[in-house]
Formats: structure tokens, C-alpha cells, sequence
């Protein structure tokens, strides 16, 4: 996953969103002057990207966390919106994909691999 802020420079005053792709699939935007991202319930293939100039951000804004009493465990929010929660310490997520592979995307965001 990928967050895009857009920088395009428009003519008429349009407003640059912020946005998350799965490849070139868009998971979710973030309009500009909000903070509160806004998922699609299937994502919208093939956004197109011709014409128009992004930033990638290092800090993804749709990935939201919370420090939990347990120092080691951290609360992300899923790209559907669901909370998990991952054990630093332990290398582990209580998210299904984890369940299923032994790897997910929340510990690559948490450990930023």
C-alpha cells in the first residue's frame, strides 16, 4: 500500500486529495482539509495517474495508531477500517492475514519493512 498526497499545480481551483493505492488500485482518499479517510467498498482499479504529480508520504495517514497500556502493542486501523492489534515485541497482528500467511501489511507499516 501506498499513500499518495497529489501536488498538481490546476488552473481552475480544484482541490488536491490524498490517496491510497493497492498497485494501481485506489483503496481510499482523504479529501484535502479533512483527516478522516474515506474507504471504497471495492476498490476502483487502474487509477490514473497521467497528467497529474503526487508526493509519496512516508507517514501513511490512513494507517492510524494508538499506543495501548502494553508498551510492545500497538492499535492499527485496517485499510477497511477494522482496528488490530500488533505485538511489537512478538512480531505478531491479530488481523486475519496473519492469521492465514504469518505476515501482513499492518507489521510492515509498523516495523516500516
Amino acid at each position: 500500500m501506498q499513500a499518495l498526497k497529489e501536488i498538481t499545480q490546476w488552473r481552475d481551483p480544484v482541490p488536491n486529495h490524498t490517496y491510497l493505492l493497492d498497485g494501481n488500485n485506489l483503496v481510499a482518499y482523504i479529501r484535502q482539509g479533512e483527516v478522516l479517510p474515506h474507504y471504497f467498498k471495492q476498490p476502483i482499479r487502474g487509477f490514473d495517474r497521467r497528467g497529474r504529480k503526487f508526493l509519496v508520504l512516508e507517514q501513511n495517514p490512513f494507517l492510524s495508531v494508538a499506543v495501548s497500556q502494553d508498551p510492545d502493542e500497538i492499535t492499527v486501523q485496517g485499510s477497511r477500517g477494522q482496528s488490530y492489534t500488533v505485538n511489537k515485541a512478538a512480531g505478531t497482528c491479530s488481523c486475519p492475514g496473519y492469521t492465514f500467511r504469518g505476515s501482513c501489511k499492518h507489521i510492515n507499516e509498523v516495523f516500516k519493512v
